[in-house]
């Protein structure tokens, strides 16, 4: 499975911005997807996550109430909605696959390319 995220930019405080995520090839449906993000100088941190099969949900108390995740079975996509943002959600934001529900980045085991997120006034 390759995947491609796109969707990140420069966007002011309290804006919004849609993270999409692109899997080539067939996503079981046991599979889940997450995506991850990696601010200057910290470790990579989880931020949300979807059971690719059932959509059963699962977000970081960090963006909880800000950050939904969903996914476009048809399309083959997976979305980061991102609301209110704050200057410290400021990361790469990348997407991931999984066999399992995990938080721990190192039970992903196929990475696409990050996208850069920075919000700043």
């Amino acid at each position: 499975v390759q995947l491609q995220a796109s969707g990140g930019g420069l966007v002011q405080p309290g804006g919004s911005l849609r993270l999409s995520c692109v899997a080539s090839g067939r996503i079981y449906s046991s599979k889940v997807m997450g995506w991850f993000r990696q601010a200057p100088g910290k470790e990579r941190e989880f931020v949300a996550a979807v059971r690719w099969g059932v959509g059963t949900t699962y977000v970081a108390s960090s963006v909880k109430g800000r950050f939904t995740i969903s996914r476009d079975k048809a399309e083959n996509t997976v979305y980061l909605q991102m609301n209110s943002l704050k200057p410290e959600d400021t990361a790469v934001y990348s997407c991931a696959t999984a066999n399992s529900y995990s938080t721990n980045r190192n039970e992903y085991a196929y990475w696409g390319q990050g996208t850069q997120v920075t919000v700043s006034s």
